[in-house]
């Protein structure tokens, strides 16, 4: 084996006798508080006396020597030990960890030698009123008292607050500035904001033990924080200089220190920053921060979320609790994306059961058991089943008998139904038909319906056979012997859902690009998976049958722009270190989705976010045989007749940019 460098044989060496010595004063923590805080009690007293007497001699009385002073100095000495060591336990200022000394501290050692020094004044006034004879009597008073001169006890009091806090905060300076620090584990960062959180998070960085950051400084937007420091880091500027700051001090990350940031302040920063290589955090709330219930070890990077999610949701939790509490729910779709946040968030109500329904068994199992782990007092029960197959749907409607249906279950991807219409004849519309049908059955009383803002003057398969499903059930509700509450709910995209923009693009950019963006002028509307679960109980709690929920979606955002900012979020340079690729609109895609047609009738509802469509139900006999026609097309090979069928149904249905034919492999001479 090779031998070790002379130097790194000597480094490990130091390293272990620290080890070796940090192990020992944690094992016998107490102990060694004890010993210390003894030694520096005696050095106290020590310059007390030396004090004293030095100043007595300097103002021209009689000089006292070492021999004078010694003896009353060991006769002090055990009760001031003694004493202060009870006063300094009883106070708990053994059990703190010296890194972490504060101000807090520094008054409580204050207050602690302000005990000291009323104890032994009262014990000073009581001796000076005794007889001599009963002094006499006392050997420990007499020995103790006599000649004791008061100034001690004043001197004594500086020198304690002084050593022991100075040892402390000493302590504390070496671990957090003095101690080495390799370079290279050192990352360059500036906060944005001067307030409470920036103070709190540059404390806890210096703190920090194995990954540390350097703090190079600050920047706010109030004036009244110019030139401002703190901890020793000065506000260099406004967050308009943010990037010059930037390249000058060779910022590597931005830590974004407004807990309360919105969403158009994120958007700034971001936006003054494009184009650079910064990594940016964000803090969790001040309160945490200051109350010690998060370390900086949990700050997280910026998400593209943090820029397009909205304020939490105020919800009508009363109603929903009617709604749901002591209920049977069943949700179809149970394992995608918002069909297990609305099982997440239903249990909160504490249904009397919950019953999964999903088609692909790996989601359906981890749904299961995440809510079996979370909710352990909710029933749930996990069922495979494919919405299209009319007798297990039937069965499970009989066996479970629920009060309370979400249907969720759908094929949600326009390409991808472009090419497989029948698919989503299949799914979007007879399964939809089966799940309906069976809650009249079984005397389901309420029926949701998850739908899209595609369904909106439609120009997809996708789109066309969601509003298919909406007819359908806004038809049933209210039929001779079907007692279920049908209502349906329209929103756009939602956040991170399973096979949206944001999860592509995220691999897009893990790969090194490039990100692919059909075109520059497409816009889409965004909301959260847990917002849109909330609005969607909320619009189902307060509504009447035979309605069409619109969510209120916010303002449209350009893919394009989403594209460059989850580009620079990642530290990349759009259009340098990752490339934007326009690929064209793919088959069914509108550059705009629509929230309502001019034709609606919109109409507000209890609750801000969520409106009414005042829509005319179809005729019964109408919708009935056109259901029946479409499902004679479940499994034609062929897309145009499916197509045919939808625009003769769907009037303002409008098919855009059908798929090309697959041209006819050439065949072999």
């Amino acid at each position: 084996m090779d031998e070790l460098p002379h130097s790194d044989v000597t480094r490990d060496s130091t390293a272990d006798r620290g080890s070796r010595v940090a192990r020992v004063m944690v094992r016998y923590h107490l102990l060694s508080q004890v010993i210390i805080h003894a030694v520096l009690f005696t050095l106290s007293l020590l310059l007390a006396f030396l004090l004293r007497f030095d100043a007595t001699a300097a103002a021209g009385g009689r000089a006292v020597t070492p021999v004078d002073w010694a003896g009353r100095f060991w006769r002090c000495l055990p009760f001031f030990i003694i004493v202060k060591l009870l006063i300094f336990g009883r106070m708990r200022l053994f059990r703190g960890g010296w890194r972490y000394a504060s101000i807090r501290d520094v008054t409580n050692i204050l207050l602690a030698s302000w005990w000291f020094v009323l104890i032994g004044f009262v014990l000073w006034m009581l001796f000076s009123y005794l007889p001599q004879a009963t002094v006499r009597t006392v050997p420990f008073l007499s020995d103790y008292f006599a000649g004791f001169p008061r100034s001690v006890l004043v001197l004594d009091f500086l020198g304690t607050v002084f050593l022991v806090s100075t040892v402390r905060l000493g302590f504390r300076l070496y671990r957090e500035e003095l101690r080495p620090v390799s370079a290279e584990s050192l990352r360059r960062v500036l906060l944005v904001g001067a307030g409470d959180a920036a103070e709190a998070i540059i404390r806890e960085i210096h703190r920090m033990r194995v990954e540390r950051y350097r703090v190079v400084g600050l920047v706010d937007d109030d004036a009244t924080k110019r030139k401002l420091m703190i901890h020793g880091i000065s506000v260099l500027g406004r967050t308009e200089d943010i990037r010059e700051i930037c390249e000058v001090n060779d910022v590597e990350e931005i830590i974004i220190a407004i807990p309360s940031a919105s969403r158009k302040e994120l958007q700034r920063v971001i936006d003054l920053c494009s184009g650079t290589k910064l990594q940016f955090q964000s803090l969790p709330g001040v309160a945490d921060l200051i109350d010690g219930r998060v370390t900086v070890s949990q700050i997280r990077p910026v998400d593209i979320n943090d820029l397009l999610g909205r304020e939490v949701v105020e919800l009508d939790d009363e109603a929903i609790g009617r709604f749901l509490t002591g209920r049977r729910i069943l949700i179809t779709g149970a394992g995608g994306s918002i069909g297990s946040e609305m099982c997440r968030q239903i249990c909160h109500y504490q249904p009397a059961e919950l019953i999964l329904l999903e088609q692909a068994e790996t989601p359906l199992f981890d749904i299961d058991n995440e809510l079996r782990a979370t909710f352990p007092d909710i029933k749930v029960s996990a069922r495979v089943c494919d919405i299209y197959d009319r007798q297990r749907v039937m069965k499970l409607w009989a066996e479970h008998g629920p009060e309370v249906v979400i249907h969720a279950a759908a094929h949600k991807h326009v390409p991808l139904m472009e090419y497989n219409p029948c698919e989503a004849i299949k799914n979007n519309v007879m399964g939809s038909k089966n799940v309906a049908d069976a809650s009249c059955e079984y005397d389901t009383a309420e029926f949701v319906m998850i739908s899209t803002d595609k369904a909106v003057n439609p120009s997809s398969v996708m789109g066309a056979s969601k509003r298919i499903a909406e007819i359908y059930t806004q038809a049933l509700n209210g039929q001779e012997g079907c007692p279920t509450q049908f209502k349906a709910v329209r929103f756009g995209n939602v956040l991170g859902s399973n096979g949206s923009v944001i999860p592509t693009f995220r691999k897009q950019i893990a790969t090194g690009g490039p990100v692919c963006v059909t075109h520059p002028e497409m816009t889409r509307y965004f909301m959260t998976i847990p917002e849109a679960s909330r609005l969607v109980l909320q619009a189902a709690a307060t509504g009447a049958g035979g309605q069409i929920f619109l969510l209120d979606m916010g303002e449209s955002v350009k893919i394009v722009d989403l594209a460059r900012q989850m580009i620079t979020l990642s530290g990349f340079r759009p259009g340098e270190d990752i490339e934007i690729k326009f690929i064209g609109v793919r088959p069914g895609e509108k550059l705009f989705e629509e929230l309502r047609t001019d034709a609606e009738d919109i109409e507000p509802t209890v609750h801000p976010k969520v409106n009414v469509w005042k829509s005319r139900q179809a005729q019964w006999t109408w919708v009935r045989q056109a259901i029946e026609k479409l499902s004679e097309l479940e499994n034609c090979p062929d897309r145009d007749p499916v197509v045919d069928a939808l625009c003769e149904l769907i009037p303002e249905y409008e098919p855009l940019n059908p798929p090309k034919k697959p041209s006819s492999p050439a065949r072999v001479q």
